[in-house]
């Protein structure tokens, strides 16, 4: 979804007419690729209802297990989609990286920061999105912390600032705000010491190679490294669905709690998901503490904003195009804020230039 409102930024420019700066205009200009896209897009949203019974927001999951069994035709028929899906991202990574190649400049003065980098990994140290163990490296891919997810506390704290309602996680052992780390997918890759499938390993070489330079940093290959995982993702479902075990109808363990106090981590697109539940004798929920995607990303947002401002504001030639590249920025993470409160439309932004004396000399507005 990120890279799909990316894609008029990277393929029409950051400056190009706002009118046209959208889907339609990739529409337009780019019409073979962005119905490829929109198939791929689909294959996705039909794995997710032969699973879940609808697109957006399954109730798949529950307690013990889930809800209904795959049916065998759905299964046979998904994976008859597999071989567009791998030409559709083999064409979405190639352009990519001729991208970061061409454009190398701006890769790395667009937000290429230094900064700590967590995932869940497997024994392997590749990514793992349901299992593992988490890890936490520094910017030069050192392992800083390895540790069993139920002992996150120990590790991670939550900071809190008075003119924002959400809370700003650090690795505690640095403190706040040196203590920032990222999620998602470059926070995956960067903490990985290898990809668990063979078409995915091979592009995360690729990778390493463009990124080897000084840029692992850089905010922009986000959406490079979404891709990479996009293909990981597609070889491990290929893989489940050819399995027999995936139409079983052994669905759910039921019983009485047997823990008054749990914790789940899984990773999702956006990045990694710190669950912690405490509960009742009846299963009802007492008490809980969650960590999401953007609370993990959210310092490593605010400084890619500042290192927007301070590389596009010159002076007081002030563009439509900085509010694009704020924005950029931000999209770059996938933030959950709009699919949580539903947005529609352009995003609400408000920039502020201040002067040296605090003074406001220029505001920039779009509703």
């Amino acid at each position: 979804r990120s890279s799909d409102l990316a894609s008029p930024d990277l393929l029409l420019g950051w400056d190009s007419d706002p009118a046209k700066r959208n889907v339609i205009g990739v529409l337009e200009g780019f019409p073979d690729l962005a119905l490829k896209g929109i198939r791929l897009r689909k294959f996705g949203q039909d794995i997710i209802a032969a699973l879940g019974g609808k697109k957006v927001h399954p109730a798949f999951s529950l307690p013990g297990g889930v809800i209904s069994p795959l049916d065998r035709k759905d299964r046979d028929n998904l994976l008859e989609g597999f071989p567009e899906a791998y030409d559709t991202c083999r064409i979405a990574i190639d352009l990519i990286a001729d991208w970061a190649r061409d454009h190398i400049a701006e890769v790395r003065r667009f937000a290429n920061f230094q900064s700590h980098y967590t995932g869940l990994v497997n024994e392997k140290g590749q990514p793992d999105m349901y299992d593992g163990r988490i890890r936490m490296v520094n910017h030069a891919r050192q392992v800083l912390a390895e540790f069993d997810p139920a002992d996150y506390l120990q590790y991670i704290g939550e900071h809190v600032e008075p003119w924002s309602y959400l809370k700003f996680p650090f690795y505690k052992a640095q403190g706040y705000p040196g203590g920032m780390y990222r999620v998602g997918p470059l926070g995956r890759l960067n903490a990985a010491d290898s990809l668990s499938t063979p078409r995915a390993q091979e592009e995360f070489e690729r990778f390493r190679e463009i990124t080897g330079d000084g840029l692992r940093g850089c905010t922009l290959l986000y959406h490079y490294a979404r891709l990479i995982e996009l293909l990981n993702c597609l070889e491990k479902a290929e893989e489940i669905l050819g399995h027999n075990l995936i139409c079983g109808t052994e669905l759910r363990r039921t019983g009485d709690p047997q823990h008054e106090e749990g914790v789940g981590v899984i990773e999702a697109p956006r990045g990694t998901l710190i669950h912690h539940y405490w509960v009742d004798e009846y299963g009802g929920i007492k008490k809980v503490n969650l960590i999401v995607a953007t609370g993990h990303n959210n310092i490593a947002m605010n400084e890619s904003v500042r290192l927007v401002a301070r590389e596009y504001i010159k002076g007081n030639d002030i563009r439509e195009g900085l509010l694009n590249r704020v924005e950029g920025a931000i999209r770059c993470y996938d933030p959950c804020l709009s699919c949580s409160t539903h947005a529609i439309g352009q995003m609400a932004l408000q920039i502020q230039i201040i002067d040296s004396q605090g003074e406001k000399i220029r505001e920039l507005v779009r509703n």
